[in-house]
């Protein structure tokens, strides 16, 4: 027999419905027909035998979920997947899919709220990385005006010509300060490397000893006939020549070779300060060589007057 609420068969013998639980009597028609639901003027079919077929508005559903990246699919996945979700719930039984109109709902709605956050992503990350860019580039600026007046104080300083690289401007501490460890520089620049850039040479290399010996020293002392050596080796002959072959003082030799803070006598010595004395002093042990000395030749072009002014170009 039938169950005149839902329409589930039930044994001949049974009381009750299997499904809705309502009470069946034996005047229940024996075939299967039309029924009302309640709450609603419309009978509801019973199910039919054999496998439901699948909501083909579902199917549509996840097929939109799955090109959720644009917004007219996310908008069709919402829509399909709720028609074919109340139509599978009316259908009693006949229609499935039911599983596949929930996830095109489910990636429908992700794709509502994934899409404002890419549009919004790819707004704001270029002009991220555009304000970053011009950040770095104004530090940059900032590091080379840093590194342009540490190598003009260290020349001032130590009357010793630029530093060599980078790592002598900041190694050691501000305290005992040396022209090998002028403590001037920060020692985030030392490295050669900041916000993003490497500070370099005009061909791309890193300031450093070992790439100012190859390109600069090593060439000059081949064509000298000289064997190759390193910057160490003029510290020791200007140690030898002033120690030993002139009257310079052992305080300020010991100052200009970046040797002092050994003892208190050190601590205390103001040679520093003398800039005159040091000067003075210089000018007379001279520098242990005689340097060639350039000739002057005028660079003039076609000129069609004397009154005008000749440049001179040192060679």
């Amino acid at each position: 027999m039938f169950c005149r609420n839902c329409g589930t068969a039930n044994p001949d013998s049974g009381q009750f419905c299997s499904k809705c639980g309502q009470p069946v009597s034996s005047a229940a028609r024996t075939t299967p027909g039309p029924t009302p639901v309640p709450g609603s003027s419309f009978a509801t079919p019973p199910p039919l035998p054999g496998d439901a077929h699948t909501s083909g508005k579902a199917i549509a559903s996840l097929i939109c979920g799955i090109f959720t990246f644009f917004l007219p699919a996310s908008i069709a996945a919402i829509i399909l997947g709720h028609i074919s979700l109340s139509e599978i719930r009316n259908s009693a039984g006949r229609m499935g899919g039911r599983g596949i109109a929930i996830t095109g709902l489910v990636l429908g709605y992700l794709g509502l709220v994934i899409i404002p956050i890419m549009i919004v992503a790819a707004i704001a990350i270029p002009n991220l990385l555009r304000a970053r860019t011009a950040a770095n580039e104004a530090s940059a600026v900032g590091s080379l005006r840093s590194i342009n007046t540490a190598a003009m104080i260290y020349a001032a300083k130590f009357e010793n010509g630029f530093p060599s690289s980078l790592e002598v401007l900041g190694a050691g501490a501000a305290g005992d300060s040396n022209c090998n460890r002028a403590a001037i520089l920060d020692l985030v620049l030392t490295s050669g490397r900041k916000s993003g850039y490497i500070f370099c040479t005009s061909r791309g290399k890193p300031h450093g000893q070992s790439n100012i010996l190859r390109r600069g020293l090593h060439p000059v002392l081949e064509k000298l006939g000289i064997r190759r050596c390193g910057f160490h080796a003029f510290r020791r002959f200007r140690n030898t020549y002033l120690r030993n072959y002139t009257s310079c003082p052992n305080g300020l030799r010991k100052f200009w070779l970046g040797w002092s803070g050994e003892d208190m006598s050190d601590h205390y010595d103001k040679i520093r300060e003398d800039a005159a004395f040091r000067r003075e002093v210089a000018e007379r042990v001279g520098i242990g060589f005689d340097l060639p000395k350039p000739s002057i030749v005028p660079s003039v072009g076609n000129v069609s007057s004397s009154n005008e002014d000749v440049q001179l170009v040192t060679t």
